[in-house]
Formats: C-alpha cells, sequence, structure tokens
C-alpha cells in the first residue's frame, strides 16, 4: 500500500477513534486547527507526563515554569522575532495557492535522494546476505550520479538560505523544475517573507491599547524567569528549565494533519551552562534526547539526525532529530545551541542585569544556552504514525484484517478494557468490582456491547494493550482471561494478581532505564 494511503487511513482512523477531531467542524472547521477527542486527550497527557518526568525527575539540577502566553511586547523585539520570525512563501499563480519555497526545495532534494535508495534496495534484494551498502553507494555509477546532484543542489540551497537570497530560492525552484502539486504548472510568484506572530490589541479602550502577540515559542517565557528560577531555587550551573505550553503560529502554509499546525504545543527545556562547555553539553543532550525516542521502541533506523541548512540567529549549533514519517523524514525535535544570544538581549532591552555569579571563578557573567524544544503534536503524529498496523489474522478458518494501534504501553490512553463474557448471570457485577478496584490507580474501560471477538477488535484499534474477560468460571476460582494486545495470547491469572500484572507493565520506569 502507498505510504501516501497509509497516511490516510491514519487520519481517518484518528476521528473513528476519538483521537484527533477538525476543530469547529460543524462549522466546516477552521484550517490547521485541531481538537483532541476523548482518546487523543489521554495519549497527549501521557506523552507529556513521559517527557516532563525524563527531564524533572531524572536530573535533579531541571526544574518546571509554567509561564503565561501573554508577554510583554518588547521581549518578541528583544528576541529578534518582530524583524527576523518570517517563511520564505511563494505562490502558484494558476492555483492561486502559497507553499513554503525552502519546503519545495527540500521536496526537491528528497526525490534525489528517494532514487539513490530505490538503487540500493534493488540491489540489496539482488545479492542478499552479501550486500555491502556502504561500498555500493560509494562505487555505483547511478547512485554516484545522483549524489553529485543531491549534493550541488544542497550546497546552492543552503547558500541561498544563509544568505536570505530570495530571487534564488525562487531560481533553484525554476531550475529544479519544481510544479505545483495542484495545478501542475510551474507558473511561479517572487519569494517572499510573511512573519508568523498573531497579533492582538491589550488595553480597556481602542486608543490606549498596546499590540501584543500570541507567543510563537514558549522559549522566551523561561528566559525572562531565568534569575527568579535560579535564584529562588538557588541553582548553580549547569541547571535546565523545563516547561510545557500552548504556542501560535500564523503557519500559512499548514497541511499534513496535526504536523503543523497554527495552535501547538511545546516541550522545551533551556539548559543554562558557563560559556565555553556548551558544546560539550549539546552533544550530550543530543545523545540523551535520542534515546529517549528510541526508548519508545519503534526502530532506531527510523530515526536520523539532520544538521540544519542554515542557523537561527540565536545559534552556534543545531540540529534536529527526524523521524520516519508516511511523507518521508521529518523533524519532531529540534536541540540547539542558543550561545548568549536571549539572555543578552533580555539584559540590554529591559535595562536589568540578567547575570550568574561564579562562586568559583568570583565573577559574573552571561550564560550560555542548549536548547532541547519538542512539539508534543508532532511527537503525537510520530507514535500513531509508528504505532498504527494492519494485520492478517485467521479467524474460523478464515484470514481477517485486524487495525491495531501498537502504542508503548505507558503511553496508551485506556490501560485496560474488563468484559463480562454475557450480560447476566453476575459476570458484569463482578467485571465491574474489578474495575472499581483498579480505577484510581489505572485508565479501565468497561465493555459489554457485541460478541467478544468485535470487543477485542475494537479495543486494538484503540490501542488498549490488555483485555480481561469475565467468564462463569471467575465465579468458581475468582480467575479471569487476561489478552494481549500486540500477541492477542490469552492466559488465565487470578483477579488478585491482575494490579500487580499491570503495574509492571504501564509503569514508565522500562522506558526510562532504556
Amino acid at each position: 500500500m502507498a505510504q501516501e494511503d497509509i497516511f490516510k487511513k491514519l487520519v481517518a482512523h484518528c476521528k473513528e477513534y476519538g483521537y484527533v477531531f477538525q476543530s469547529s467542524e460543524i462549522y466546516d472547521g477552521l484550517g490547521a486547527v485541531y481538537d483532541y477527542g476523548q482518546n487523543g486527550v489521554e495519549l497527549k497527557n501521557n506523552i507529556k507526563k513521559y517527557w516532563w518526568d525524563s527531564m524533572v525527575l531524572l536530573h535533579e539540577n531541571v526544574v518546571g515554569l509554567d509561564s503565561a502566553i501573554f508577554m510583554h511586547p518588547t521581549i518578541w523585539k528583544a528576541s529578534g522575532h518582530v524583524d527576523a520570525f518570517n517563511d520564505p512563501l511563494i505562490d502558484n499563480k494558476d492555483s492561486k495557492k502559497r507553499y513554503r519555497a525552502d519546503v519545495l526545495i527540500e521536496e526537491a532534494l528528497a526525490k534525489i535522494e528517494a532514487k539513490m535508495d530505490k538503487e540500493v534496495a534493488k540491489a540489496k534484494k539482488r545479492f542478499g546476505d552479501a550486500f555491502d551498502e556502504q561500498q555500493f553507494r560509494e562505487t555505483n555509477p547511478r547512485v554516484l550520479a545522483n549524489q553529485e546532484k543531491w549534493d550541488a543542489l544542497h550546497k546552492r540551497f543552503a547558500d541561498a538560505l544563509n544568505d536570505n537570497n530570495l530571487e534564488e530560492l525562487k531560481q533553484i525552484i525554476i531550475d529544479q523544475g519544481v510544479a505545483c502539486p495542484i495545478s501542475g504548472s510551474k507558473n511561479w510568484t517572487d519569494v517572499r517573507q510573511f512573519n508568523l506572530m498573531f497579533s492582538t490589541e491589550m488595553g480597556s479602550t481602542a486608543e490606549g491599547a498596546s499590540t501584543i502577540y500570541l507567543r510563537p515559542e514558549t522559549a522566551q517565557g523561561i528566559f525572562v524567569n531565568y534569575l527568579n528560577v535560579q535564584k529562588t531555587g538557588r541553582m548553580k550551573l549547569p541547571f535546565g528549565i523545563a516547561q510545557i505550553g500552548k504556542a501560535f503560529r500564523n503557519e500559512i502554509v499548514a497541511r499534513q494533519f496535526i504536523f503543523r499546525m497554527r495552535e501547538f504545543e511545546q516541550m522545551e527545556m533551556q539548559f543554562f551552562v558557563k560559556p565555553g562547555t556548551e558544546l560539550d553539553w549539546f552533544e550530550k543532550w543530543k545523545e540523551t534526547r535520542m534515546k529517549w525516542h528510541r526508548a519508545l521502541g519503534f526502530g532506531d533506523e527510523n530515526y536520523r539526525f539532520h544538521q540544519h541548512e542554515k542557523l537561527a540567529h540565536y545559534a552556534n549549533a543545531a540540529v534536529d532529530v527526524e523521524y520516519k514519517f508516511p511523507f518521508g523524514f521529518k523533524e519532531v525535535e529540534g536541540i540547539h545551541s542558543r550561545t548568549d544570544f536571549d539572555l543578552s538581549q533580555h539584559q540590554e532591552y529591559s535595562g536589568k542585569k540578567i547575570q550568574y555569579f561564579d562562586p568559583e571563578e568570583n565573577r559574573s557573567y552571561v550564560p550560555f544556552v542548549v536548547e532541547t524544544s519538542i512539539g508534543v503534536d508532532r511527537m503525537f503524529l510520530q507514535i500513531m504514525a509508528a504505532s498504527y498496523c494492519e494485520e492478517e489474522v485467521e479467524n474460523n478458518g478464515k484470514v481477517d484484517t485486524r487495525v491495531v494501534l501498537k502504542l508503548p504501553v505507558p503511553l496508551a490512553p485506556i490501560k485496560l478494557a474488563v468484559m463480562p463474557l454475557v450480560k447476566k448471570d453476575g459476570l458484569p457485577e463482578i467485571a465491574r468490582e474489578i474495575i472499581d478496584g483498579l480505577k484510581f490507580d489505572f485508565n479501565c474501560q468497561y465493555d459489554e456491547k457485541d460478541s467478544i471477538g468485535k470487543r477485542y477488535r475494537r479495543q486494538d484499534a484503540i490501542g488498549t494493550p490488555f483485555c480481561v474477560t469475565v467468564d462463569h468460571q471467575t465465579k468458581d476460582d475468582n480467575t479471569i482471561t487476561i489478552r494481549h494486545r500486540d500477541s492477542m495470547e490469552q492466559e488465565r491469572i487470578p483477579i488478585d494478581a491482575l494490579r500487580s500484572m499491570i503495574s509492571e507493565k504501564v509503569s514508565f520506569k522500562g522506558l526510562f532505564e532504556k
């Protein structure tokens, strides 16, 4: 099945099983804005807990913060967002559709990369276990020719971005023969910059109102509170401040479902360090964050680091953690060495001293910062895409297809479904007793509608890792059947053993130990 078709099925699955809804759907929706349903909000909260605990519980020198969305407008002048928070946009004159110029060029690069990967895949199939991929890439004429094309285009693209050369970006699009996916034409406008911040007014009267912005990132709330946290927490360098919160960007080219939205949530940690040590910490956090992603068990080969073509105005090093979505490798987390740019800017614009007194060196200085920034919504989509699975299973001599979300057990919205085999003979009452005993610790669901097979399939599609069936034997010996989602294996255990078994499986401890 084509990856595009899989993605369409995933989007439909998200709605059908209460994960994600189009915002304001009864009014035909609002572009690039989504609501999380009853299962989606549980998964989202579990993702945030996995991140928060990995930062704040596992690191004694990282603490939390929750800063306001509205902030003083000068903050965004100091941070550079007023002047430099732009996307290069280009319009197709025939379809009237607008695109990000850099994304169009990245897709052209990806097509060249796909040609090389296709050659490698064909050779791998031909030579089997004896295949040496590295040697093939270094010697095959077709791969080398495409690599040369990729390198030349990549250099030209990076130079244009770094020079902010909008004319060159357009010329690259023309030279690559990039066509509009809607109209199929190559009739492009010039590339121009578009500021992504939402603005509004604060004040009791129109005359007295001042322009403020919905924050486009959560990081600045951490920077302006740096001294408050450092002093009240008696924090010593190095230390970090973690925050989860909403951010807003007026994305003109919002697409790929919840991958790029106008209202989204970020999980960011700013790690304050002594100047000169920032690149060492940058490497350490790169390693730590990649381990966090890989611990989920979606395959190490599906993750990679991607170096930035153009460094942001505040950075001296930057890398993305990318995951292989159905639509290609895309960013899920950014790790940046932000130097002392932000704190120095706020010190200058506010007129307040924002420095750290180092008792060992007996001097004050502005700390440098290493940032890890991850989008909750992108992480949500990555987990859903990695977990969505269609399997052929045998059922009474026939082959059926079951759709299952193989979510990591600690992240699953519903941990346990309890099902009476029939709706009589006291079995529903026993099932309710089991839920009453477990609901303080786990998110449980009672399910008695349809046949037991249909109920299993429904819970598979939701991603519930364990289904407990209460039958007539339960009344005799207080045992139940527990079914495991991924293997579909069933085992008989005492009701009294259920809590400890589920507790071990749903704990985040196993993920953290990885």
